[in-house]
């Protein structure tokens, strides 16, 4: 990669299933690093939401299809994370809902949805200096990123955080979460287009037993490596 153009700033893809704490620890990372910061995740889950809203179902594909070419998705850093928008809406509370949490895997497995989404990614990484989380960033939004990182934990554990994570009306049995957290894998390394899978040089972090700070630590040290290799 050429430094003189990008000040020898990197790219950064953290891949893994749902509730490894990806987002967590990517914003974590892109701010100790000064980068940007970008949820594809909450991109999705906007997608989620506008199909809901209009009336479309997670298995119609072609509305789904015509819906994603004129949806309005803007990500934006506030205060406490990302700012999400939709036609300028800040939808950052509303795309966490269980509702959309249950629906976004299925509406997410669309390649028209992927394609659409995928488009927007790229061009937000293009001058470098991005740190990008999701389930097919190191193999297929950004296969060039110098880091790539595959954070998994346990199901226990990753159930466990989401249900700490529920407000009071939304609570359901931790056993219930182990199940769709489970079906949400199954879903997302099946599915046909892009499915989750490790890229081949992408290191595997299992955060089952370490602090979030730990593997925030361990990412940043692999990112200073390749950033002093960059300039």
């Amino acid at each position: 990669m050429d430094g003189g153009n990008n000040g020898g700033r990197i790219n950064v893809a953290i891949d893994g299933p749902a509730g490894a704490g990806k987002s967590t620890v990517a914003r974590r990372v892109a701010a100790q690093l000064g980068y940007i910061y970008i949820d594809t995740g909450a991109m999705y889950r906007a997608v989620a939401l506008a199909a809901n809203r209009a009336g479309v179902l997670p298995s119609d594909g072609d509305r789904l299809a015509e819906l994603v070419k004129t949806v309005d998705i803007t990500l934006e850093p506030g205060p406490e994370g990302q700012i999400v928008r939709l036609g300028g809406e800040n939808i950052t509370t509303d795309i966490r809902s269980r509702e959309v949490t249950l629906k976004v895997s299925e509406i997410a497995s669309h390649e028209a949805v992927r394609l659409r989404l995928v488009e927007m990614q790229r061009k937000l990484a293009a001058a470098k200096g991005v740190v990008m989380d999701g389930r097919d960033i190191g193999t297929h939004v950004l296969p060039g990123a110098e880091v790539k990182v595959f954070l998994v934990a346990s199901v226990q554990v990753r159930a466990l955080r989401r249900y700490q994570e529920l407000s009071e009306s939304e609570l359901v049995p931790l056993e219930q979460l182990e199940q769709e957290i489970a079906d949400r894998d199954r879903s997302d390394e099946s599915r046909e287009f892009s499915p989750l899978v490790r890229a081949k040089d992408a290191e595997v972090l299992d955060s089952t037993e370490l602090t979030i700070d730990q593997v925030v630590a361990h990412i940043l040290d692999l990112c200073r490596t390749k950033t002093a290799e960059a300039k």
